[in-house]
């Protein structure tokens, strides 16, 4: 085996470059830009037709879907652009107050024809055209430039199918639930460790040490951090949703947007409630003002629900990312033994800790700790997942069909006309 090592360390890389979207991305708009160049030699009558290939890099996006809307946008920006340049060409020419002028009718009338991030190339295109002597060859050439590497970069995501992103998004969604699990494990050990026992007799003082609310607090820092991973997987999500739309690859398109954003939001509450969680934590640490948080039975109980529950975030998340139904099968069954384990952990933390609850102000943050648990429990749970899931695809299905409405409405009222 030690002798096959070197030959599958190329294909693992090439393998790995392949699914990754820059990688992706740099090869495909290279292409375009090229092939986009060499038609435009032969089309236009610029010896140098830059702005082909410049167009091409610009609509040759990792997914068809967001190629053919930055296509169209593209050409939009630059076709309202050179209108603006030949109508003030022909009414006052070039001076320094008509450039003024051309500049703001532009970026104004770039965000009225809704461009986007192309607002400023509609300006561009019309100082270009308007600095040249022969405005109207010059604008014609500029047109059709932008209109072949469009054209070029829209069929060359057609033709080569861009891939399906759906595996690197899911395999993120996977990733940040198990640096879930990994805080709630590091959380749950802390409260086991043996430098954090407490004194069983129940009028012991309070151990004049500030390590508690320390490690407490550092935990607080990672559940906060959580919000710039989710953020993450966010953009790989949006990637991944744009991938399956207009894609012929895809015949269930619809469904696997739905089940993995339904999937992120569950993860992204979850995180919203470990944060609190951990501040709760962090409380009840600064106001033990360094005694043990837990008696060592307490501990014990609530490290085996936060193990138990990291464990479903993980079968969570590995559930809403299975494409086949043996995988999503066993993936639920492991997701509804994780959940009846933490349940069941959780009831026997909560008798303990209504014994502990000695002052009137321990209980309200234990009923704290509790609810942010079963918080998370009930947003894990299948069952409360199943009606969310066919809530979505019931509201995206009236959108659906309000918006055909709308468009059957406006053609008939064309005809009529």
């Amino acid at each position: 085996m030690a002798e096959r090592s070197p030959l599958l360390s190329p294909v693992r890389v090439w393998q790995r470059w392949r699914r990754d979207p820059a990688v992706v991305q740099t090869v495909r708009s290279t292409a375009a830009a090229t092939i986009s160049y060499v038609v435009a030699l032969g089309l236009s009558s610029e010896p140098v037709p830059l702005t082909a290939p410049l167009t091409a890099l610009l609509v040759v996006q990792v997914t068809l879907y967001s190629t053919l809307t930055t296509s169209l946008r593209r050409v939009n920006s630059v076709v309202v652009g050179v209108l603006i340049a030949i109508a003030f060409s022909v009414l006052v020419g070039l001076t320094w107050w008509s450039l003024a002028l051309v500049i703001l009718a532009s970026l104004v009338v770039g965000r009225f024809v809704r461009v986007e991030e192309f607002v400023p190339e509609v300006a561009i295109s019309a100082m270009l055209v308007l600095g040249v002597t022969q405005v109207a060859d010059t604008a014609w050439d500029r047109v059709l430039e932008t209109v072949i590497g469009a054209v070029v970069g829209l069929l060359f995501n057609v033709v080569l199918v861009p891939p399906v992103w759906v595996d690197t998004a899911g395999e993120s969604i996977v990733d940040l639930a198990r640096q879930m699990r990994r805080l709630l494990l590091d959380i749950g050990e802390e409260l086991t460790s043996p430098e954090t026992e407490e004194d069983d007799r129940a009028d012991a003082g309070p151990v004049p040490s500030t390590a508690s609310f320390e490690r407490a607090a550092a935990r607080l820092h990672e559940a906060r951090r959580l919000d710039n991973d989710v953020a993450d997987v966010d953009a790989a999500l949006r990637q991944a949703e744009d991938s399956l739309r207009f894609n012929p690859r895809v015949k269930e398109g619809l469904l696997h947007r739905i089940v993995l954003r339904t999937g992120l939001d569950t993860l992204e509450i979850s995180a919203v409630v470990l944060r609190v969680l951990a501040r709760t934590l962090t409380d009840l640490a600064k106001h033990r003002r360094g005694a043990a948080l837990f008696r060592a039975d307490t501990s014990a109980a609530l490290e085996e629900t936060l193990r138990d529950l990291g464990d479903a975030l993980v079968s969570f998340a590995v559930l809403v990312t299975s494409n086949v139904s043996e995988g999503a099968e066993a993936a639920e069954h492991r997701l509804t033994s994780d959940l009846a384990s933490a349940r069941s952990a959780r009831d026997r933390a909560a008798v303990l800790l209504r014994e502990d609850a000695r002052h009137p102000e321990l209980w309200q943050l234990y009923g704290a700790l509790l609810a942010e648990i079963d918080r998370v429990l009930d947003e894990l749970d299948p069952d409360h997942r199943g009606r969310r899931l066919m809530e979505e695809l019931d509201r995206t299905t009236r959108s659906r069909e309000e918006r055909r409405r709308r468009v059957f409405s406006l053609t008939g009222r064309s005809a009529e006309r």
